[in-house]
């Protein structure tokens, strides 16, 4: 049952207080009042108003009810409305732009998910908005601002909903009652009702119940509430259907008014309306002028989706729940020219051809972070992970799309940058994002944008940002104002695509605009420009930027703030030869699908790189040639034989010079970090037989006709063919090309980074099968000087002082050479210890560097941590008979040994058990400590289970343990490391502040340290500095000491809170310490009687060689003193 009642004059409603309430608003001042309504916790689909006719001069209140309708407010209103607009030019503006957003507001069921930051930067009304924020804050918040629904815990407002009310609820203008039964309650005298004096009622629109009433032809004798207040509200002279009036002699109150049945979303045709509210002609059901017309609200609720107001989230069934879902994930309708460019933009996705590089085999998409640089520039580092740390991205594409949403601020634009090697298929990937899309995949998005950078790389104009969306990607579409306007108010709904990002020149140096972001979007500007604002979060914020960038160990300045960081994983062998499967079906050649995997497994250099899926598409197609020859086919051993055997062919029928031509045009693009050019820079015959050969291929859509290489590895390949074949590039200068050996004043420029290994290829294999293969036998004599010159320069190479990345690549290049001499040289080179430490390993690495320790005839050690090297791989290398101790992740290691044990390869597995060492171990997060334990709970399970207790040569071994986690996660993973120092009995050094790292495990800490001493006994070092210990800990150290008096040589306290009583203990227990040679209390805070002390007992100690003790508590005259009495004491 609903209640209205008329309040008496003069009285005045408490304000409602706390975020649940119902939102009212004084008309008031016209600069606030309908900016408040807009930020106000009513929400424009669901008010049900009702107004009398009064007079807006005095200081009566426009309420709002949570019943949904139309009506807004009255013609008198209205026009004094305008009036009011007419003399406030800045009122005027205001309510100019809010019209503009008019239909936006309600044809976009989506517009909750708008943040405030887009409304204010639209209608620009930051001063107006500060402005009444101050004055709503000194009056006491008397009007609340509406949250946004991302500040909306959403199923705390599910079950507001359902909380039934326990008292009559003024909610706008009514009066509402509780559900009840009539027959349990008392009836009291209308009088009765009003006597009770006006009180605060803490509720909202949203928690209204809705009570049904008996038909109309049985009158209540009675009004059924609750004992409680209730407040009444100015009559209506004239009731709509489904209102009585009952009159409330003797309570100064004109009449009572109470509402029968379920409210209506709207009032029926046939109803009488209010005379005092007359209809708008144009909007039927409508009494107001400002109500919008039935066409304009395509996404107004339907009654049955609005009737749902008391029931939560959780009472609803799992069918409901999917409808709900499914009506609230429909895309909602726009007008007409933005659909039609929708339709035109999806039909240009799905047309676009699907080649032999789009098959689809699945890259994994792993989640990268960002580290500090081991130098000393402020750029931040790639972090390679473990192959235990890497995460593939869950839920596929949406799931990567929403990787950075979590802790998304409202109105900000979400960066998302992919990242990979050459060919790993970032532009595939990109181009599927796209296609997915237009299949209708990605709803949250209603433009998708593809942009690959050679098509934006243009430098010399200006371009407006609708020219960056409309006219400058591959396929240009023509975008008018209404579809820019569109983008522009809600550019939370679009996701821009910029593919190979590093074409860009200069990436690094994006830097602002002078502009704000309305200015940017309307004024011309540099492409660069462009690209800036959209990095800085200045041009249309709120969109989604996905970014594929090729990884190069440093990411570019402009993208190490991304809120979300993939790498492409590349292709496993298994995902290979599955690519291997779908290619020969691809092209109708199933039948030699069969003997192409043979050929592919019988070249293990080859079935590693396939890894990448560039280098499979090529290993497919000269396996395809191959084949098709009908002749004993076998695969190359190197990538250089792969890319002539796949040039070979093309160069029979060739113009005169043209492949040298695409040659230098390959190098001259690579040095300017550009794959993409006009096609005016290639003669005609030569750009013909290019782009049949598949040496170059047209760029869609670009404003000239423009060319590029169809791969990087490609454009890499000739690029090295011409620095073989050039006589314009001296001699001397060709060593620097492989960029071996770092150079500090001008590093080189390697963005041609497959370019070194091509090079080394085509100058030394024989030049029969290589270079005389694809440029005759002419060019022999210019390769002999060259190859002179870059034997003389390999030979004098150390690889020992080589870092670990120039290494393998040294590696690479003896392998691609296939020279005896040079191979042997460079495998006599390496050093016995091998530290791989940080340096990313992929499968080719892994597979040339096995190669290389099996050729050498020496024991080796490795050290594989933090290389991301894969089970395969890591199993390869431990594995082999040379190598006799090797470091890796200890996760990785226990993954390993698990697979090993499941597997059945007992010998093997006992193998890596004896190799793996961690010596030193230095625990610096969380997770190492906790695989340090699983290590010790292996052994402690094993040992259970077996009769023999068998010890890890890992944990018997380890002699020195270092813990560096600092002041926050120190106290926190401390007890974790105390629990398992026992079984490390030979520990030897235990550094509990490694790098200054300041754990701070306080008294508690060094209490649970103290306890282990008895099962120490080979401990020699323990350093307990900088770790908040104070005389509660210094005194239970002390105690527990003794117990490491036969083997502790050194003990320091340097830094920490410890006092008089805490040095009398340690100065009572340093005579026990037989075996102690030094002893650091220094910076502490006891004075000279805890000084004197230590001194005192020092005089009984005559092996200790060192007590440092300086403190700045103790007199200066009193340290001279002491030190001169005992020349052991250090005050440094």
């Amino acid at each position: 049952m609903r209640c209205l009642a008329p309040r008496p004059a003069g009285s005045y409603l408490p304000e409602p207080q706390g975020s649940g309430q119902c939102t009212t608003m004084e008309l008031g001042s016209l600069e606030g009042g309908y900016l408040e309504l807009l930020n106000s916790n009513a929400d424009p689909l669901e008010l049900y108003h009702l107004y009398d006719q009064m007079d807006l001069a005095g200081e009566e209140e426009m309420e709002l009810c949570s019943e949904p309708d139309s009506d807004t407010i009255n013609c008198e209103q209205f026009s004094r409305l305008l009036c009011d607009i007419e003399g406030d030019e800045e009122t005027r503006e205001a309510y100019a732009n809010i019209a503009e957003l008019d239909q936006y507001v309600f044809q976009d069921s989506q517009f909750e998910g708008l943040s405030k930051d887009i409304f204010i930067e639209h209608i620009g009304l930051e001063d107006v908005i500060s402005e009444s924020v101050e004055m709503l804050e000194e009056a006491g918040q008397k009007s609340q601002k509406r949250p946004f629904p991302e500040e909306l815990p959403a199923d705390l407002k599910h079950r507001k909903l359902a909380e039934p009310l326990t008292a009559p609820v003024m909610t706008g203008m009514f009066l509402v009652g509780p559900v009840s039964d009539s027959s349990a309650l008392p009836c009291p005298s209308p009088p009765a009702l009003f006597n009770k004096e006006p009180t605060s009622v803490q509720t909202g629109p949203e928690e209204t119940v809705l009570t049904p009433a008996p038909p109309s032809g049985s009158l209540l004798s009675c009004l059924s509430l609750p004992a409680g207040p209730i407040h009444i509200i100015p009559t209506l002279p004239a009731l709509p259907q489904g209102l009585w009036q009952i009159s409330g002699a003797g309570t100064e109150v004109s009449s009572i008014l109470i509402y029968q049945g379920e409210m209506p979303q709207a009032p029926p045709s046939s109803s009488p309306a209010v005379p005092s509210l007359p209809k708008s002609p144009d909007r039927p059901g409508s009494t107001s002028p400002f109500a919008p017309a039935a066409a304009d609200l395509p996404s107004m609720p339907e009654p049955a989706l609005t009737s749902r107001a008391n029931v939560t989230e959780d009472e609803m069934s799992p069918t409901q729940r999917r409808e709900a879902g499914k009506a609230s994930s429909k895309p909602p309708k726009y007008p007409e020219r933005v659909e039609q460019f929708c339709c035109s933009l999806r039909d240009q996705y799905q047309a676009t051809p699907a080649g032999p590089e789009d098959i689809l085999v699945e890259v994994d998409l792993m989640r990268a972070r960002l580290g500090k640089s081991s130098s000393k520039s402020l750029e931040r580092e790639l972090v390679t992970l473990d192959w235990a740390e890497q995460q593939p991205a869950s839920g596929g594409l949406p799931g990567v799309l929403l990787a950075a949403s979590d802790g998304r601020r409202p109105r900000e634009t979400q960066v998302i940058a992919v990242l990979g090697k050459a060919g790993q298929g970032k532009s595939r990937w990109a181009r599927a994002v796209s296609r997915a899309w237009a299949c209708g995949q990605l709803p949250q998005f209603d433009f998708v944008f593809y942009l690959p950078c050679h098509c934006l790389d243009r430098s010399g104009d200006t371009y407006r940002l609708q020219d960056l969306l409309f006219s400058l990607g591959p396929q240009p579409l023509p975008g008018d104002s209404e579809v820019f306007g569109h983008i522009l108010r809600r550019p939370d709904r679009l996701l821009l695509i910029l593919d190979a990002f590093e074409e860009l020149e200069a990436q690094d140096g994006l830097l602002p605009g002078a502009g704000g972001p309305m200015s940017a979007a309307a004024e011309p500007s540099s492409l660069r420009g462009l690209l800036a604002g959209l990095l800085q979060r200045k041009l249309l914020r709120g969109c989604t930027l996905l970014v594929t960038v090729r990884s190069r160990g440093r990411l570019a300045q402009s993208l190490s703030k991304a809120d979300a960081l993939f790498q492409m994983a590349g292709f496993s062998a298994q995902q290979a030869e599955t690519y291997v499967e779908r290619y020969f079906e691809h092209v109708g050649a199933a039948h030699h699908r069969e003997r192409a995997l043979a050929l592919l497994r019988g070249q293990p250099l080859l079935l590693s790189h396939s890894h990448s899926p560039t280098v499979c598409r090529a290993v497919c197609q000269l396996s395809q040639a191959l084949l098709e020859q009908g002749e004993a086919a076998e695969l190359p051993s190197t990538l250089t034989g792969l890319y002539v055997g796949l040039l070979g062919p093309a160069v029979r029928d060739s113009p005169p010079g043209a492949l040298e031509a695409v040659a230098r045009l390959a190098w001259e693009l690579g040095r300017g970090h550009h794959s993409a050019m006009r096609e005016d820079r290639l003669p005609e015959k030569v750009r013909a037989w290019a782009v049949a050969k598949g040496l170059v291929q047209p760029c869609p859509g670009t404003p000239e006709t423009e060319l590029a290489f169809p791969s990087f590895l490609l454009q890499c390949f000739l690029g090295a063919l011409w620095l073989a074949l050039s006589g314009e590039i001296k001699d001397k200068e060709l060593p620097q090309y492989l960029a071996l050996t770092p150079r500090k004043k001008r590093p080189y420029d390697n963005w041609l980074e497959g370019m070194p290994r091509f090079l080394a290829g085509l100058i030394f294999q024989p030049h029969a099968r290589c270079l005389g293969a694809l440029a005759g036998p002419a060019v022999a004599s210019v390769v002999d000087r060259k190859q002179k010159v870059l034997t003389k320069y390999l030979k004098r190479l150390q690889p020992g002082l080589l870092q670990a990345g120039r290494l393998l690549e040294l590696l690479h290049c003896a392998h691609e050479a296939s020279d005896a001499g040079l191979w042997r040289h460079v495998v006599q080179g390496l050093p016995a210890h091998l530290s791989f430490l940080g340096t990313r390993l992929t499968p080719p690495d892994t597979h040339i560097l096995g190669r290389t320790l099996e050729t050498a005839d020496r024991d080796f050690s490795l050290d594989l941590r933090s290389t991301g090297i894969d089970p395969s791989g890591l199993r390869s290398l431990v594995g082999l008979s040379c190598v006799t101790r090797f470091r890796a992740a200890l996760s990785d290691t226990v993954g390993l040994w698990e697979s090993l044990q499941q597997h059945g390869e007992a010998k093997l597995l006992q193998a890596v058990e004896e190799k793996f060492t961690i010596e030193p171990f230095k625990a610096e997060s969380m997770k190492d400590v906790e695989d340090l334990g699983n290590l010790v709970q292996i052994q402690r399970t094993r040992s259970s289970s077996e009769d023999i207790a068998r010890e890890f040569p890992a944990i018997r071994d380890l002699k020195k343990l270092e813990f560096a986690l600092g002041p926050v996660s120190g106290p926190q993973a401390f007890p974790k490391l105390v629990r398992i120092l026992e079984a490390f009995s030979s520990l030897q050094h235990l550094d509990l502040d490694s790098s200054l790292s300041e754990n701070k495990i306080g008294d508690e800490g060094v209490a649970q340290l103290s306890a282990t001493f008895p099962r120490l006994k080979a401990l020699e070092t323990l350093n307990l500095s900088q770790n908040s210990i104070t005389d509660v800990g210094a005194c239970k150290l002390a105690k527990a000491l003794p117990s490491l008096a036969a083997s502790l040589l050194r003990l320091s306290l340097y830094n920490n809170c410890i006092c008089d009583v805490g040095a009398k203990s340690l100065a009572h227990v340093l005579p026990d310490m037989v075996s102690l040679r030094v002893l650091d209390v220094q910076y502490n805070k006891f004075t000279a009687a805890g000084a004197q002390q230590l001194a005192a007992s020092l005089r009984k100690c005559p092996d200790v060689e060192t007590l440092a003790m300086w403190t700045p508590t103790i007199p200066f005259g009193v340290q001279e003193h002491l030190q001169q009495l005992d020349s052991r004491i250090s005050l440094r």
